[in-house]
Protein backbone atom coordinates (compact mmCIF):
# COMPACT_ATOMS: atom_id res chain seq x y z
CA UNK A 1 0.00 0.00 0.00
CA UNK A 2 2.83 2.26 0.84
CA UNK A 3 4.94 0.96 -1.99
CA UNK A 4 7.55 -0.41 0.48
CA UNK A 5 9.36 -3.19 -1.19
CA UNK A 6 9.51 -6.17 0.92
CA UNK A 7 12.93 -6.66 0.75
CA UNK A 8 13.38 -3.21 2.48
CA UNK A 9 10.34 -4.00 5.00
CA UNK A 10 12.38 -7.23 5.70
CA UNK A 11 15.54 -5.76 6.60
CA UNK A 12 13.77 -3.30 8.90
CA UNK A 13 12.38 -6.05 10.62
CA UNK A 14 15.45 -8.47 11.21
CA UNK A 15 16.86 -7.00 14.13
CA UNK A 16 12.98 -7.35 15.71
CA UNK A 17 13.35 -11.25 14.55
CA UNK A 18 16.30 -11.70 15.95
CA UNK A 19 16.12 -10.35 19.27
CA UNK A 20 12.72 -12.07 18.85
CA UNK A 21 14.08 -15.85 18.52
CA UNK A 22 16.91 -14.90 20.65
CA UNK A 23 15.16 -14.46 23.72
CA UNK A 24 11.60 -15.60 23.15
CA UNK A 25 11.82 -18.44 20.63
CA UNK A 26 15.23 -20.14 22.02
CA UNK A 27 13.95 -20.28 25.36
CA UNK A 28 11.42 -22.20 24.75
CA UNK A 29 12.21 -24.20 22.56
CA UNK A 30 14.88 -25.32 24.69
CA UNK A 31 12.79 -25.45 27.44
CA UNK A 32 10.39 -28.15 25.92
CA UNK A 33 13.89 -30.23 24.70
CA UNK A 34 15.15 -30.07 28.33
CA UNK A 35 11.85 -31.09 29.59
CA UNK A 36 12.29 -34.57 28.61
CA UNK A 37 15.62 -35.08 30.01
CA UNK A 38 17.12 -35.76 33.57
CA UNK A 39 18.63 -33.90 35.87
CA UNK A 40 22.15 -34.16 34.50
CA UNK A 41 20.34 -33.56 30.94
CA UNK A 42 22.33 -36.55 29.44
CA UNK A 43 19.90 -39.25 30.11
CA UNK A 44 16.07 -39.45 28.34
CA UNK A 45 13.71 -39.32 30.88
CA UNK A 46 10.41 -39.42 28.21
CA UNK A 47 7.67 -37.49 30.07
CA UNK A 48 8.40 -38.95 33.86
CA UNK A 49 9.52 -35.03 34.44
CA UNK A 50 5.40 -34.33 33.36
CA UNK A 51 4.36 -37.44 35.39
CA UNK A 52 6.22 -34.93 38.37
CA UNK A 53 3.54 -32.41 38.17
CA UNK A 54 0.42 -34.72 39.28
CA UNK A 55 2.51 -36.88 41.91
CA UNK A 56 5.08 -34.17 43.40
CA UNK A 57 3.46 -32.70 46.85
CA UNK A 58 4.73 -29.14 46.27
CA UNK A 59 3.56 -29.21 42.61
CA UNK A 60 0.40 -30.44 43.28
CA UNK A 61 -0.21 -27.75 46.85
CA UNK A 62 1.39 -25.19 43.99
CA UNK A 63 -1.25 -25.98 41.09
CA UNK A 64 -3.67 -25.39 44.02
CA UNK A 65 -3.14 -21.99 44.60
CA UNK A 66 -2.50 -21.07 41.37
CA UNK A 67 -6.11 -22.21 40.90
CA UNK A 68 -7.21 -19.89 44.00
CA UNK A 69 -5.03 -17.28 42.42
CA UNK A 70 -6.90 -17.40 39.17
CA UNK A 71 -10.83 -17.79 40.09
CA UNK A 72 -10.42 -14.95 43.14
CA UNK A 73 -7.39 -12.45 42.36
CA UNK A 74 -8.49 -10.93 38.97
CA UNK A 75 -12.53 -11.60 39.87
CA UNK A 76 -11.69 -9.15 43.29
CA UNK A 77 -9.23 -6.92 41.35
CA UNK A 78 -11.71 -6.47 38.39
CA UNK A 79 -14.94 -6.37 40.57
CA UNK A 80 -13.32 -3.88 42.93
CA UNK A 81 -12.09 -1.44 39.79
CA UNK A 82 -15.33 -1.66 38.52
CA UNK A 83 -17.17 -0.45 41.78
CA UNK A 84 -13.90 2.54 42.10
CA UNK A 85 -14.45 3.48 37.96
CA UNK A 86 -18.62 4.13 38.56
CA UNK A 87 -18.28 5.77 41.57
CA UNK A 88 -15.53 8.21 40.84
CA UNK A 89 -17.85 9.50 38.04
CA UNK A 90 -19.85 10.66 40.66
CA UNK A 91 -17.75 13.00 42.67
CA UNK A 92 -15.53 16.15 42.30
CA UNK A 93 -12.57 14.41 43.52
CA UNK A 94 -12.13 11.36 42.07
CA UNK A 95 -9.36 11.86 39.30
CA UNK A 96 -7.43 12.40 43.02
CA UNK A 97 -8.76 9.19 44.19
CA UNK A 98 -8.03 7.55 40.82
CA UNK A 99 -4.43 8.70 41.37
CA UNK A 100 -4.61 7.10 44.75
CA UNK A 101 -5.58 3.70 43.61
CA UNK A 102 -3.28 3.66 40.50
CA UNK A 103 -0.30 4.46 42.68
CA UNK A 104 0.49 1.09 43.92
CA UNK A 105 0.99 0.28 40.20
CA UNK A 106 3.67 2.94 40.01
CA UNK A 107 5.86 0.15 43.00
CA UNK A 108 7.83 -2.89 41.79
CA UNK A 109 6.67 -6.37 43.17
CA UNK A 110 10.19 -6.48 45.24
CA UNK A 111 9.11 -3.53 46.91
CA UNK A 112 5.35 -4.29 47.61
CA UNK A 113 6.35 -7.28 49.11
CA UNK A 114 8.63 -6.03 51.92
CA UNK A 115 5.94 -3.25 52.47
CA UNK A 116 2.72 -5.97 52.71
CA UNK A 117 5.46 -8.30 54.90
CA UNK A 118 5.43 -5.40 57.02
CA UNK A 119 1.78 -4.56 57.65
CA UNK A 120 1.12 -8.38 58.19
CA UNK A 121 3.76 -8.68 60.86
CA UNK A 122 2.40 -10.82 63.77
CA UNK A 123 3.48 -7.63 66.58
CA UNK A 124 0.13 -5.73 66.34
CA UNK A 125 2.82 -2.55 67.51
CA UNK A 126 4.37 -3.30 63.95
CA UNK A 127 2.15 -4.58 61.52
CA UNK A 128 -1.13 -2.53 60.60
CA UNK A 129 -3.35 -5.46 59.87
CA UNK A 130 -2.77 -6.68 63.30
CA UNK A 131 -2.76 -3.42 64.92
CA UNK A 132 -6.49 -2.32 63.44
CA UNK A 133 -7.77 -6.24 63.92
CA UNK A 134 -6.49 -6.08 67.84
CA UNK A 135 -8.08 -2.72 68.18
CA UNK A 136 -11.51 -3.80 66.71
CA UNK A 137 -11.39 -7.31 68.87
CA UNK A 138 -10.27 -4.78 71.98
CA UNK A 139 -12.91 -2.51 71.43
CA UNK A 140 -15.57 -5.68 71.80
CA UNK A 141 -13.49 -7.92 74.34
CA UNK A 142 -10.74 -6.21 75.83
CA UNK A 143 -7.96 -8.08 76.92
CA UNK A 144 -6.01 -8.93 80.16
CA UNK A 145 -3.04 -6.92 81.43
CA UNK A 146 -2.16 -9.09 83.63
CA UNK A 147 -1.49 -12.66 81.60
CA UNK A 148 1.82 -13.55 83.57
CA UNK A 149 0.42 -12.63 87.02
CA UNK A 150 0.82 -15.58 89.50
CA UNK A 151 1.17 -15.83 93.77
CA UNK A 152 4.65 -15.60 94.70
CA UNK A 153 6.21 -16.91 97.84
CA UNK A 154 4.03 -17.18 101.49
CA UNK A 155 0.71 -16.36 99.07
CA UNK A 156 -2.71 -16.82 100.88
CA UNK A 157 -3.56 -17.12 97.37
CA UNK A 158 -4.08 -21.10 95.40
CA UNK A 159 -4.77 -22.17 91.43
CA UNK A 160 -8.24 -22.63 90.97
CA UNK A 161 -9.58 -23.17 87.00
CA UNK A 162 -6.54 -21.05 85.43
CA UNK A 163 -7.10 -18.25 88.35
CA UNK A 164 -6.76 -18.13 91.94
CA UNK A 165 -8.56 -18.29 94.74
CA UNK A 166 -7.86 -17.25 99.02
CA UNK A 167 -7.30 -20.35 100.81
CA UNK A 168 -9.17 -19.23 103.69
CA UNK A 169 -13.34 -17.23 103.78
CA UNK A 170 -12.88 -13.49 104.54
CA UNK A 171 -14.25 -11.56 107.35
CA UNK A 172 -15.76 -8.11 107.30
CA UNK A 173 -13.50 -4.90 109.13
CA UNK A 174 -10.53 -7.69 108.43
CA UNK A 175 -8.42 -6.40 105.24
CA UNK A 176 -7.43 -8.81 103.04
CA UNK A 177 -4.23 -8.93 100.88
CA UNK A 178 -4.04 -10.23 97.43
CA UNK A 179 -0.45 -10.05 96.59
CA UNK A 180 0.58 -10.98 93.18
CA UNK A 181 3.90 -10.80 90.98
CA UNK A 182 5.19 -12.00 87.07
CA UNK A 183 4.06 -8.38 86.20
CA UNK A 184 7.00 -6.56 84.42
CA UNK A 185 6.56 -2.72 85.59
CA UNK A 186 6.44 -1.66 81.85
CA UNK A 187 3.45 -3.70 81.02
CA UNK A 188 1.30 -2.99 84.33
CA UNK A 189 -1.68 -0.72 83.15
CA UNK A 190 -1.42 3.02 82.96
CA UNK A 191 -3.82 3.54 85.44
CA UNK A 192 -2.05 1.60 88.21
CA UNK A 193 -1.15 3.83 91.17
CA UNK A 194 1.51 3.33 94.10
CA UNK A 195 -1.11 0.43 96.10
CA UNK A 196 -2.26 1.56 99.47
CA UNK A 197 -3.09 -0.67 102.29
CA UNK A 198 -6.67 -1.26 102.85
CA UNK A 199 -8.34 0.09 105.84
CA UNK A 200 -11.02 -1.95 107.61
CA UNK A 201 -14.32 -1.01 107.18
CA UNK A 202 -17.64 -2.23 109.62
CA UNK A 203 -19.75 -4.19 107.07
CA UNK A 204 -17.91 -4.63 103.92
CA UNK A 205 -15.15 -6.99 102.57
CA UNK A 206 -11.48 -4.17 101.79
CA UNK A 207 -8.51 -5.87 100.68
CA UNK A 208 -5.82 -4.64 97.86
CA UNK A 209 -4.17 -6.79 95.01
CA UNK A 210 -0.92 -5.60 93.99
CA UNK A 211 2.18 -6.23 92.77
CA UNK A 212 4.59 -7.51 95.89
CA UNK A 213 7.73 -6.81 94.09
CA UNK A 214 10.26 -4.46 95.29
CA UNK A 215 13.64 -4.26 93.04
CA UNK A 216 16.80 -4.85 95.51
CA UNK A 217 17.72 -7.76 97.96
CA UNK A 218 16.34 -6.86 101.40
CA UNK A 219 14.10 -4.14 100.54
CA UNK A 220 10.54 -3.88 101.25
CA UNK A 221 8.14 -5.74 103.26
CA UNK A 222 6.55 -9.15 101.74
CA UNK A 223 3.28 -9.06 101.88
CA UNK A 224 2.17 -5.63 102.43
CA UNK A 225 2.41 -2.72 99.99
CA UNK A 226 5.31 -0.62 99.97
CA UNK A 227 5.91 2.95 98.74
CA UNK A 228 7.59 1.40 95.31
CA UNK A 229 4.41 -1.29 94.56
CA UNK A 230 1.83 -0.41 92.11
CA UNK A 231 -1.84 -1.50 92.57
CA UNK A 232 -3.50 -4.24 90.17
CA UNK A 233 -5.67 -1.45 88.57
CA UNK A 234 -8.95 -3.08 87.10
CA UNK A 235 -8.47 -6.37 88.84
CA UNK A 236 -11.55 -8.47 88.86
CA UNK A 237 -12.31 -9.97 92.54
CA UNK A 238 -15.22 -12.34 93.11
CA UNK A 239 -16.73 -13.37 96.44
CA UNK A 240 -17.58 -17.49 96.06
CA UNK A 241 -19.40 -19.64 98.64
CA UNK A 242 -20.92 -22.49 97.90
CA UNK A 243 -19.60 -22.98 94.48
CA UNK A 244 -21.75 -19.26 93.69
CA UNK A 245 -20.80 -15.68 92.90
CA UNK A 246 -22.30 -13.69 95.78
CA UNK A 247 -20.51 -10.31 94.72
CA UNK A 248 -18.17 -9.33 92.48
CA UNK A 249 -15.93 -5.82 92.27
CA UNK A 250 -12.79 -4.54 90.04
CA UNK A 251 -9.63 -2.94 92.32
CA UNK A 252 -9.37 0.51 91.97
CA UNK A 253 -6.02 2.43 90.48
CA UNK A 254 -4.05 1.68 93.50
CA UNK A 255 -5.24 -1.97 94.28
CA UNK A 256 -7.74 -1.49 97.04
CA UNK A 257 -11.42 -2.98 96.15
CA UNK A 258 -14.37 -3.79 98.99
CA UNK A 259 -17.15 -5.97 99.32
CA UNK A 260 -20.84 -5.80 100.48
CA UNK A 261 -21.80 -7.98 103.47
CA UNK A 262 -22.62 -10.75 101.30
CA UNK A 263 -19.41 -11.72 100.96
CA UNK A 264 -18.68 -12.66 104.72
CA UNK A 265 -17.33 -15.58 105.18
CA UNK A 266 -16.69 -16.42 101.06
CA UNK A 267 -13.54 -17.06 99.26
CA UNK A 268 -11.96 -14.71 97.19
CA UNK A 269 -11.20 -15.74 93.47
CA UNK A 270 -9.65 -13.76 91.22
CA UNK A 271 -10.97 -15.29 87.39
CA UNK A 272 -9.17 -16.83 84.64
CA UNK A 273 -10.54 -13.52 82.74
CA UNK A 274 -7.65 -11.59 84.69
CA UNK A 275 -5.21 -13.91 83.49
CA UNK A 276 -5.72 -15.05 79.59
CA UNK A 277 -2.70 -14.16 77.26
CA UNK A 278 -3.80 -10.22 75.28
CA UNK A 279 -5.14 -10.92 72.24
CA UNK A 280 -2.46 -10.74 69.83
CA UNK A 281 -4.04 -10.78 66.85
CA UNK A 282 -4.32 -13.66 63.42
CA UNK A 283 -1.49 -15.04 62.10
CA UNK A 284 -1.75 -13.11 58.84
CA UNK A 285 1.47 -15.42 57.25
CA UNK A 286 0.40 -18.82 58.88
CA UNK A 287 -0.53 -21.70 56.82
CA UNK A 288 -4.16 -21.41 56.42
CA UNK A 289 -4.07 -17.36 55.70
CA UNK A 290 -1.37 -17.01 53.79
CA UNK A 291 -2.66 -17.49 50.47
CA UNK A 292 -5.50 -14.63 51.13
CA UNK A 293 -3.31 -12.62 52.36
CA UNK A 294 -0.96 -12.29 49.48
CA UNK A 295 -3.85 -12.17 47.06
CA UNK A 296 -4.60 -8.99 49.42
CA UNK A 297 -1.60 -7.51 48.46
CA UNK A 298 -2.04 -8.49 45.02
CA UNK A 299 -5.52 -6.69 44.68
CA UNK A 300 -4.17 -3.50 46.39
CA UNK A 301 -2.04 -3.10 43.43
CA UNK A 302 -3.87 -3.96 40.67
CA UNK A 303 -6.88 -2.84 41.27
CA UNK A 304 -5.37 0.84 40.36
CA UNK A 305 -5.25 -0.80 36.58
CA UNK A 306 -8.28 -2.09 36.36
CA UNK A 307 -10.11 0.85 37.58
CA UNK A 308 -7.87 2.81 34.74
CA UNK A 309 -9.16 0.61 32.21
CA UNK A 310 -12.77 0.55 32.92
CA UNK A 311 -13.04 3.76 33.09
CA UNK A 312 -11.82 4.48 29.85
CA UNK A 313 -14.59 1.89 28.81
CA UNK A 314 -17.38 3.95 31.01
CA UNK A 315 -16.16 6.70 29.48
CA UNK A 316 -17.27 5.88 25.85
CA UNK A 317 -20.65 4.64 27.27
CA UNK A 318 -23.56 6.34 25.14
CA UNK A 319 -25.13 8.80 28.26
CA UNK A 320 -28.46 9.16 26.60
CA UNK A 321 -28.64 5.30 27.05
CA UNK A 322 -27.98 5.65 31.01
CA UNK A 323 -30.50 8.61 30.53
CA UNK A 324 -33.35 7.00 28.95
CA UNK A 325 -33.24 3.96 31.35
CA UNK A 326 -33.63 6.44 33.68
CA UNK A 327 -36.58 7.67 32.08
CA UNK A 328 -38.27 4.84 31.56
CA UNK A 329 -38.15 4.46 35.87
CA UNK A 330 -35.09 2.30 36.21
CA UNK A 331 -32.97 2.95 39.59
CA UNK A 332 -29.72 3.44 39.79
CA UNK A 333 -29.13 -0.40 41.09
CA UNK A 334 -31.30 -1.38 37.77
CA UNK A 335 -29.13 1.53 35.60
CA UNK A 336 -26.16 -0.35 36.82
CA UNK A 337 -27.24 -3.85 36.19
CA UNK A 338 -28.71 -3.56 33.38
CA UNK A 339 -27.29 -0.98 31.39
CA UNK A 340 -23.62 -0.33 32.58
CA UNK A 341 -22.29 -3.65 33.12
CA UNK A 342 -23.43 -5.22 30.28
CA UNK A 343 -22.26 -2.36 28.22
CA UNK A 344 -18.83 -2.70 29.85
CA UNK A 345 -18.74 -6.48 29.26
CA UNK A 346 -16.23 -6.77 26.38
CA UNK A 347 -13.81 -4.22 28.94
CA UNK A 348 -14.16 -6.61 31.78
CA UNK A 349 -13.40 -9.55 30.08
CA UNK A 350 -10.35 -7.76 28.99
CA UNK A 351 -9.56 -6.45 32.40
CA UNK A 352 -10.32 -9.82 33.90
CA UNK A 353 -8.47 -12.42 31.25
CA UNK A 354 -4.95 -9.93 31.96
CA UNK A 355 -5.22 -10.27 35.01
CA UNK A 356 -5.71 -14.17 34.73
CA UNK A 357 -2.24 -14.00 32.29
CA UNK A 358 -0.39 -12.29 35.28
CA UNK A 359 -1.16 -14.11 38.13
CA UNK A 360 -0.33 -17.67 36.53
CA UNK A 361 2.88 -16.18 36.58
CA UNK A 362 2.68 -14.35 40.08
CA UNK A 363 6.41 -14.92 42.41
CA UNK A 364 7.97 -11.91 43.49
CA UNK A 365 4.92 -11.12 46.09
CA UNK A 366 4.67 -15.48 47.03
CA UNK A 367 8.14 -15.26 47.48
CA UNK A 368 8.79 -11.77 49.36
CA UNK A 369 6.06 -11.85 51.58
CA UNK A 370 5.47 -16.04 52.72
CA UNK A 371 8.01 -16.46 55.53
CA UNK A 372 10.05 -19.85 55.39
CA UNK A 373 7.90 -21.68 57.73
CA UNK A 374 4.58 -21.04 55.51
CA UNK A 375 6.53 -21.02 52.32
CA UNK A 376 5.27 -24.33 51.05
CA UNK A 377 1.56 -23.86 51.80
CA UNK A 378 1.89 -20.40 49.44
CA UNK A 379 3.79 -22.01 46.99
CA UNK A 380 2.55 -21.19 43.23
CA UNK A 381 3.95 -23.15 40.20
CA UNK A 382 6.19 -20.35 38.99
CA UNK A 383 7.78 -20.24 42.26
CA UNK A 384 8.61 -24.27 42.38
CA UNK A 385 10.08 -23.37 39.25
CA UNK A 386 12.13 -21.24 40.73
CA UNK A 387 12.99 -23.90 43.88
CA UNK A 388 13.22 -26.90 41.39
CA UNK A 389 15.52 -25.38 39.25
CA UNK A 390 17.77 -23.71 41.45
CA UNK A 391 17.57 -24.76 45.05
CA UNK A 392 16.72 -28.84 44.19
CA UNK A 393 18.81 -28.58 41.37
CA UNK A 394 16.17 -30.53 39.01
CA UNK A 395 16.17 -28.48 35.93
CA UNK A 396 14.42 -30.85 33.99
CA UNK A 397 11.33 -30.77 36.54
CA UNK A 398 12.01 -27.19 36.69
CA UNK A 399 11.26 -27.14 32.64
CA UNK A 400 8.52 -29.07 32.45
CA UNK A 401 6.49 -26.46 34.85
CA UNK A 402 7.44 -23.70 32.49
CA UNK A 403 6.07 -25.22 29.79
CA UNK A 404 3.02 -26.06 31.72
CA UNK A 405 2.70 -22.86 32.52
CA UNK A 406 3.21 -22.14 28.95
CA UNK A 407 0.30 -24.08 28.06
CA UNK A 408 -2.12 -22.68 30.45
CA UNK A 409 -1.08 -18.87 29.28
CA UNK A 410 -1.27 -19.77 25.53
CA UNK A 411 -5.59 -19.96 25.89
CA UNK A 412 -6.13 -17.12 27.89
CA UNK A 413 -3.73 -15.20 25.46
CA UNK A 414 -5.51 -16.81 22.58
CA UNK A 415 -8.89 -15.68 24.02
CA UNK A 416 -7.65 -11.91 24.90
CA UNK A 417 -6.57 -11.22 21.63
CA UNK A 418 -9.01 -12.45 19.85
CA UNK A 419 -11.38 -10.43 22.05
CA UNK A 420 -9.31 -7.37 20.53
CA UNK A 421 -9.20 -7.96 17.14
CA UNK A 422 -12.98 -8.25 17.34
CA UNK A 423 -13.25 -4.78 19.20
CA UNK A 424 -11.39 -3.45 16.61
CA UNK A 425 -13.27 -4.74 14.09
CA UNK A 426 -16.18 -3.19 15.65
Amino acid sequence: MTGTRRTVAALFLLPALVLLGALVVYPIGYSVVRSFYDQSGDGFAGVDNYKALFTDDGIRTALKNNVIWVVFAPTVATALGLIFAVLTERVRWGTAFKLVVFMPMAISMLAAGIIFRLVYDQDPDKGVANAVWVGVHDTFAESSAFPKAHPGRDSPLRPENGGFITETPVRTGVPVALPLVGVAPDQMPGSAEKAVRARPEQGEITGTAWQDFTRGKGVGTLGAPDPSELGYAGMRIEAVQDGKVVASTKAAADGTFALPAEADGALLRLPASNFKEAYNGLDWLGPSLVTPAIIGSYIWMWAGFAMVLIAAGLAGIPRELLEAARVDGANEWQVFRRVTVPLLAPVLAVVAVTLMINVLKVFDLVFIIAPGSSQDDANVLALELYRKGFSEDQPGIASAIAVFLLLLVIPVMWFNVRRLRREVRR
